[in-house]
């Protein structure tokens, strides 16, 4: 997966996102069901409107037809070229030799209501039956024969009854079969051409006006959401931190849930923030008043005449130390009061490689840091090289693995050793747990704190620490650290 699209991802996943979302689909839906009841209204209004039209229109088709139907033959023509030459009518008149194919425009149901209503007109006054009712576009209508174009006649001869220039209304022809020979040809725009236009519901008006509603709702939505998701952003924000070990205040502001919840988040920061640090006086004192009766006894313990009492003695008291010092470090070296620097984690590799390697090679690094991991450095140090230092005592070995991306940093550290039973995987973190590789023939050196030391650093980071056996052979430690 891309960035992009995992940062599309994450904005379709928060509440910003989501609102936005729905508001668009909310307000594109109102505007698209709107313009439907709009539409279907002006389309009956519309509807109405040219079937009145074109009723008055067919009757005066229907007398014109009619007076030149019951003219002789021989005056036909003479009443014609009078015409033409007196400019037109309201029709364009011709008598013709040959039926004069028409390039007819696209079928619409308001242009059906016109050529139904003419010819329910012609039928029921004159009898005619076999009108041909067709419409054309103005620059593409023949007339008197077939090769003969509107726009090729002068001007006087019915330009203007039948061209609306700069405007191109489509014209409503009609031929009527009067004998044998003559075609009578009448064409004429309607009185309301505008009627004829179809309406969609997505015009290019409708789609600028519903893309500008959207946009102003969206902007002002996003203005607000902004407003009321800031104070959310700082409330996640300033959890991270606290669980990094950065404790500040939060401030209270914004609506009142809000305002309420920050409240609560502060009074918690207090609390846990209370709780560590009597912790931390808790074993401060323990070590405090321990080290002083432990050294006595240590004083007493010399003082015995036999030895194999004064050694038993002694040995307790090493391990009594030892235990008291193991918990301190857990504590120490999980310390969270440490400021948050860029750390070039791959020199540091790098350092620990060279240093490993001076008796041989032990350890192996690949990968590239793409950007330095901002943490605290000497607790990422000891993270990792508890978790290398394990690898040589277990593994006699370490392959070191750098894999990162933008969001994370993932270190891989694979030995050759034995591995881990699947039923101690995760018993090895919790401190003071030990096991006794079977190349060791001696009890393993350290408290057992390394791997639990280790996990709480990544913790603390916002990462984790975590173990699995490989295939062949061989444990792989992976340390997973985010980069926010």
């Amino acid at each position: 997966m891309s960035l992009l699209s995992k940062r599309l991802s994450r904005w379709f996943q928060s509440l910003t996102g989501q609102i936005l979302i729905i508001m668009a689909l909310g307000v594109a839906s109102a505007q698209l069901i709107s313009s439907a009841i709009w539409l279907r209204q002006i389309e009956t209004d519309t509807e109405k409107n040219v079937q009145e039209v074109s009723t008055h229109m067919a009757f005066r088709i229907a007398a014109t037809v009619s007076y030149f139907s019951s003219l002789p033959q021989n005056y036909r023509h003479i009443v014609i070229d009078q015409l033409q030459d007196m400019g037109g009518t309201r029709f364009f008149v011709t008598l013709n030799k040959t039926h004069i194919h028409i390039n007819a425009l696209p079928e619409s149901k308001l242009k059906n209501i016109v050529k139904d209503e003419i010819h329910d007109t012609l039928s029921r006054q004159l009898g005619i039956h076999n009108a041909d009712i067709s419409f054309s576009s103005p620059t593409n209508l023949h007339v008197i024969n077939n090769q003969t174009k509107l726009s090729d006649l002068p001007e006087r001869w019915g330009h203007h009854s039948l061209m609306m220039k700069p405007l191109t209304p489509p014209i409503v022809v009609i031929q009527i079969q009067i004998n044998e020979s003559d075609w009578l040809y009448l064409a004429s725009i309607m009185p309301s051409p505008y009627f004829l236009d179809e309406s969609s519901l997505l015009t290019a008006d409708r789609l600028f006006s519903l893309t500008a509603s959207v946009i102003t709702v969206l902007l002002l939505t996003l203005l607000f959401i902004r407003r009321v998701t800031r104070p959310l952003a700082l409330l996640v924000r300033a959890a991270e931190q606290f669980g990094k070990g950065d404790w500040k205040p939060l401030k209270e502001d914004g609506a009142l849930e809000v305002r309420k919840t920050a409240h609560a988040f502060n009074d918690m920061q207090k609390r846990i923030q209370r709780y560590v640090d009597d912790r931390e006086r808790l074993f401060a004192s323990i070590s405090h008043d321990l080290k002083t009766p432990i050294t006595r006894l240590r004083l007493r313990a010399e003082m015995l005449d036999e030895d194999e009492a004064r050694e038993a003695m002694i040995r307790d008291l090493e391990d009594l130390d030892m235990l008291v010092k193991g918990a301190l470090q857990s504590v120490k070296e999980t310390d969270i009061h440490e400021n948050r620097v860029e750390l070039n984690i791959e020199r540091l590799l790098k350092d620990i490689q060279s240093s490993a390697n001076i008796q041989g090679t032990k350890v192996q690094v690949s990968g590239t840091l793409l950007h330095p991991y901002v943490g605290k450095p000497l607790a990422i140090k000891r993270c990792i090289g508890n978790l290398i230092d394990n690898a040589l005592y277990y593994g006699s070995s370490a392959d070191i693995i750098i894999e990162d991306t933008e969001d994370s940093l993932c270190i891989r550290i694979r030995d050759k050793g034995p591995g881990i039973p699947l039923d101690k995987l995760d018993k090895v973190f919790q401190p003071y747990t030990r096991l006794v590789p079977e190349h060791v023939g001696h009890h393993p050196t350290g408290m057992g704190l390394g791997l639990s030391i280790a996990r709480n650093i990544a913790r603390a980071h916002g990462g984790e620490v975590s173990l699995s056996n490989q295939a062949n052979q061989g444990l792989e430690a992976r340390l997973w650290l985010p980069r926010h």
